[in-house]
């Protein structure tokens, strides 16, 4: 197990360094309020559903770490992630768009001074504990789930579990030229379980209290 994680933490260094350049620009994020015109479309709406490649409702993305949206932008801009309206629109923005974006949602809808319990309320079931234990995902994403021990990984609690399911799946497939996710560290986790334990680790991590929301842009309130 020691092996295993010395190789991922080996992997995610290397991956860090590779995109580190995105990460050295400082966002603002009044100017990021004025640039969100694609983005409200889908994330300011709430429950809206993307269709492609299933239905599923899209990720709440208003107080999600800013480092985390910057890498998710350029993976998407670089093919890594391979939706393709998403890919798209990363194309469309400079290295200063992405930057000013990830500032403007990272403090959307966050409550100065609120803080989240360093565990979650509910327990996981057995089985579901044992899947988390599988993959250890509390060493990357935090014991609650909202505290990720590097920046540019996700915060969980909270997402729709109808998203994290379909981003799960997306890493365990390698042969789609529109359908993926190359992290070769998610990809190594999230093919360890069958799609049935994925859903169920996408509803338990759905449940648990967490920063993320939807903040509905005035025109669809």
């Amino acid at each position: 197990m020691n092996k295993l994680f010395i190789t991922i933490f080996t992997v995610a260094a290397s991956f860090a360094a590779t995109s580190g350049f995105a990460q050295e620009l400082t966002g603002d994020a009044k100017a990021g309020a004025g640039k969100n015109t694609m983005c409200i479309g889908c994330h300011g709406i709430p429950d809206y559903k993307s269709s492609f490649p299933e239905v599923y409702r899209v990720p709440k993305i208003s107080g999600q770490g800013a480092k985390y949206i910057m890498a998710a932008l350029h993976e998407y801009r670089k093919g890594e992630r391979k939706f393709p309206t998403m890919r798209g629109i990363a194309a469309s923005l400079t290295d200063q768009d992405i930057a000013d974006l990830a500032a403007y949602y990272s403090t959307s809808g966050v409550v100065a001074d609120a803080k989240l319990p360093a565990k979650p309320a509910m327990e996981p079931s057995a089985e579901v504990q044992g899947l988390l234990n599988k993959a250890n995902c509390a060493s990357c994403h935090g014991a609650n789930f909202s505290s990720p021990i590097d920046p540019t990984y996700p915060k969980l609690a909270g997402q729709h579990a109808d998203y994290l399911f379909v981003a799960l799946k997306a890493y365990k497939t390698d042969d789609s030229p529109v359908v993926g996710r190359g992290n070769p560290i998610m990809g190594s986790m999230a093919k360890q379980y069958t799609n049935a334990e994925l859903k169920l680790l996408a509803n338990y991590v759905s449940s648990v209290q967490g920063e993320l929301k939807v903040v509905p842009e005035s025109r669809f309130r």
